[in-house]
């Protein structure tokens, strides 16, 4: 039975010698595939022969009915049984004999899983620890080669009958008149002299408490006992000496009798000690780019070189050296240059302890090289014990604390100054017990 019209074409197969019409089916309209590029089917059929998706069969041979819907593109593998390339069965045709590609994906799809969003949050994290390792590393390294670099070369050790500690810590601070290093342009530039050895040339006592930090300045003419001592360097016991000079003692036996003899005529035990000379003085001032300071009133000084006008100006090193020698311009000679040293080494600390000197390796590093190879300090003494040193001495130019000169009664012999011994021992018991500071001076 057939319901395909005579078409007048010839088909394959039948049993008949003259072919039958081509047949068309009628009210079938087939679907158009979209245009695809050719492919080509090259595998052997093992039932059929070679195909090219053509309509040949093996029984049927040409098929008139094949569609161009059908025969719109070749497969690359074997159209029956294993596929040249793909997967058994004729997995890929997808499409009976001579298929096409199935669901093999598209040419320009992206293979494997896309690449992850950065992770912004574990980055920040990495790099913050990064950051601080680096802080501490670089911190640890400047404290270790600073603390390299102190000359702790005071031994309090050698100092005998001390008096008990108190609850604030002790600073006896010394300026000398050492020109240790220095080359004669120097010492003509910055009007030292060239006077052999060393001699004190400014003394305080700085007491670093929880009540507030105090400055006490000792002048250097002070009329004070010198006590029996052991030699710092014969380890001799010598004898107590009548009234005498403070610088006296430092001259005599160097920083171990000075300390000795400030304790007995205080009752106050000192901490630690710090030193620092001429040359080291400079250095550190031009180190720091200068040290800003408001002089309220101008004056002159041949011998110590001082030429300043009163108002706000920045020191160099040259010029803070004499401002802090400076005592035959005023009337009250060596009262009046122990505050102005005061005024000064405040200044000094509250530059140097400052983030933009202390983070800044190209401000530290000359700061503290310039310093360190001329102060001399107790052998107890760390570089943290400087820093604190330094800190207290910036809250007292900030209004933490006061400076004062030691009480002062009258003259002395050798026109040295006579300490007012009531006051002085107001002043130690308020230090010793951590009390606020209420005694005053002039």
């Amino acid at each position: 039975m057939n319901d395909w019209p005579e078409d007048g074409g010839h088909g394959r197969g039948s049993a008949n010698s003259h072919p039958e019409g081509a047949r068309r089916m009628r009210h079938v309209q087939r679907p158009q595939a979209p245009q695809q590029p050719p492919r080509y089917d090259q595998g052997y059929n093992q039932d059929q022969g070679y195909g090219q998706n053509q309509g040949y069969g093996q029984d049927q041979g040409y098929n008139p009915n094949f569609t161009q819907a059908q025969g719109s593109g070749y497969d690359s593998g074997y159209s029956s049984g294993q596929v040249y390339g793909g997967q058994p069965g004729g997995q890929q045709g997808g499409g009976g004999q001579g298929g096409g590609r199935g669901n093999v994906p598209p040419p320009y799809a992206p293979q494997g899983p896309g690449r992850p969003a950065p992770d912004w949050r574990k980055r920040a994290k990495v790099g913050s620890i990064v950051l601080v390792v680096g802080i501490l590393a670089w911190g640890i390294g400047t404290y270790a080669w600073a603390s390299s670099q102190m000359r702790n070369e005071v031994d309090l050790s050698k100092v005998i009958e001390r008096p008990s500690e108190g609850d604030c810590t002790t600073y006896l601070i010394v300026g000398s008149d050492s020109r240790e290093g220095m080359s004669a342009e120097e010492k003509k530039k910055l009007h030292t002299g060239s006077a052999a050895g060393k001699r004190t040339d400014s003394m305080m006592i700085l007491a670093a408490c929880s009540s507030g930090n105090t400055m006490v300045s000792l002048p250097r003419d002070s009329w004070v006992s010198i006590p029996s001592f052991v030699g710092s360097e014969s380890g001799k016991q010598y004898p107590a000496r009548g009234g005498s000079k403070l610088n006296a003692a430092y001259a005599m036996d160097g920083p171990e009798l000075l300390v000795r003899t400030v304790e007995f005529n205080t009752g106050l035990r000192i901490d630690h000690y710090a030193e620092i000379g001429f040359a080291g003085f400079a250095n550190i001032v031009d180190a720091l780019g200068g040290v800003e300071l408001n002089i309220e009133k101008g004056f002159k000084d041949k011998k110590s070189g001082a030429d300043f006008a009163a108002g706000e100006q920045t020191l160099n090193g040259e010029q803070a050296l004499a401002f802090v020698r400076t005592r035959y311009a005023f009337a009250e000679s060596d009262l009046a240059r122990t505050k102005n040293q005061q005024k000064f080494l405040s200044a000094l600390a509250n530059q140097a302890a400052t983030p933009g000197t202390i983070l800044n390796p190209f401000a530290l590093y000359p700061t503290l090289g310039a310093g360190l190879d001329t102060l001399i300090v107790d052998k107890d003494m760390s570089l943290y014990d400087l820093g604190k040193m330094f800190f207290a001495m910036k809250g007292i130019s900030g209004g933490d604390g006061k400076s004062m000169n030691i009480p002062i009664s009258g003259k002395a012999p050798q026109n040295s100054l006579k300490w007012d011994m009531p006051k002085v021992k107001q002043l130690v018991s308020q230090i010793q017990n951590d009390e606020k500071v209420t005694v005053e001076s002039r």
